[in-house]
């Protein structure tokens, strides 16, 4: 028998009656959870000499993946909507200011904006001001670049992570692919920016060289201020003592300014560029990049970095939106981004499918490993909480055809040949002559 389509059944049934209360509790709750977002703060440098080449490529792409995958349109297994199906919304804070600056800016995002986490940070010394402060508020945080390899050798943290390699991996990286074309080397010059970052390049490198080139000796040891931005005393110097290399960590518009500097008064005729972090300065100097200089990317990024479908996408997808490829703090930004995505949704698939807590990221980031445009990236020192990976080296050339620079003569390097071991600091790695290092 075919019943009315307008009829309606009421039941004086207990059972009836909480099943329906539930129900509409569930349906009413429905556009609440459908709308919740994900809040990520983003700090970098939108202004000063670190903007034009490192931070605010870091932005874009961030903007770009974010879009990406608040339109589910990032590949598997990155292709869930946002964040385990909550959009992402983000705010974005210029790194510029100092280190009391980025400390109040980090409380703001937390206390104020509300964020759920935070990605961000390019200058060793403010890592190190902002992550004892992210600790103590019990915040997540997520250190996407900066260099120090201090921050979890001399710190233990639970809620502070870092989603890349530290700077040991690139000098080792220069130390080993000098050793491994035989470039000799009897005496080398280093200039070094004079903070964190500067500082333990400059030994990390020194160190390495102890090993790989005993008889070698450093010469010139130039330690100018960050952002200096005027190099001729230090050319001068560098004039004076001519030696077989010229190992450089500066970055950003530091090295920009010191190239251009440099290379007008023929400082790389008397000695060889070994430039630890430079692949970022290569499209906004073109052919006035030295030819044949030695350059890392503190990974295995831009044109370093290895074939893959993920890569692929991820290099056209920015350069489309930029009209630029993408160089180190892209990438960099983009292995942040996808590690903080995987530990979302292994957190919420853990709790129901709530939004995680501060200290269900930790736990679900902590020790993991995650695919990159770069590789493979492990959690593996820090007690699970500092990045190891692959990186890359090679030779800069200038092609007229392309007007590009070109990097030729690239060698990779797997991540446990230039990471040290998770029970050694860096320092003692490196004296003991690289014990573990599997090359």
């Amino acid at each position: 028998m075919k019943l009315p389509s307008n009829l309606v059944f009421v039941s004086t049934h207990p059972a009836w009656r909480s099943a329906c209360v539930v129900a509409a509790v569930s349906l009413a709750t429905l556009p609440a959870l459908a709308q919740e977002t994900f809040k990520i703060g983003v700090v970098s440098f939108l202004s000063g000499q670190a903007a034009e080449s490192f931070g605010v490529p870091a932005v874009n792409g961030a903007k770009v993946l974010v879009d990406a995958f608040n339109k589910g349109q990032a590949p598997a297994p990155y292709n869930k909507v946002g964040f385990g199906g909550m959009k992402i919304e983000a705010v974005y804070v210029d790194e510029a200011g100092g280190a009391t600056k980025q400390v109040q800016e980090l409380r703001n995002l937390y206390e104020r904006e509300k964020v759920d986490a935070v990605v961000g940070y390019v200058s060793s010394g403010d890592c190190l001001a902002v992550a004892p402060v992210a600790e103590e508020m019990k915040k997540f945080l997520i250190l996407y670049d900066c260099g120090t390899p201090r921050i979890f050798e001399d710190g233990k943290y639970n809620y502070v992570f870092r989603t890349a390699a530290h700077a040991t991996m690139d000098n080792v990286a220069l130390a080993r692919y000098l050793k491994a074309r035989n470039v000799k080397v009897q005496r080398y010059n280093m200039i070094n920016q004079d903070y964190a970052w500067g500082q333990d390049s400059k030994k990390d490198f020194t160190l390495a060289m102890d090993q790989l080139y005993k008889d070698a000796k450093p010469d010139a040891d130039l330690l100018p201020k960050f952002g200096a931005g005027q190099y001729g005393t230090e050319v001068s110097v560098l004039l004076s003592k001519p030696a077989d290399i010229l190992h450089s960590s500066l970055w950003g518009g530091d090295l920009q300014a010191f190239i251009l500097q440099a290379n007008a008064r023929g400082v790389f005729q008397t000695q060889t560029p070994v430039f630890s972090a430079a692949d970022h300065v290569l499209p906004g100097l073109g052919e006035k990049m030295p030819n044949g200089a030695i350059i890392g990317a503190r990974g295995a990024y831009g044109l370093m970095a290895p074939k893959s479908a993920l890569n692929d996408w991820w290099f056209d997808l920015y350069q489309k939106a930029n009209n630029v490829y993408p160089v180190q703090a892209p990438y960099r930004m983009a292995q942040a981004l996808l590690g903080l995505k995987q530990a979302a949704e292994k957190a919420m698939a853990a709790n129901g499918g709530k939004k995680p807590t501060h200290e269900q990221l930790a736990a679900a980031l902590k020790g993991s490993n995650w695919a990159s445009p770069a590789g493979n990236i492990r959690m593996a020192l820090g007690d699970g909480n500092q990045a190891i990976q692959e990186t890359a080296i090679g030779k800069t050339r200038w092609d007229a055809g392309k007007k590009m620079v070109l990097l030729d003569d690239i060698q990779r390097f797997p991540a446990e040949c230039v990471n040290p071991p998770a029970n050694m600091k860096s320092e003692d790695w490196l004296k003991a002559g690289f014990p573990g290092a599997k090359c």
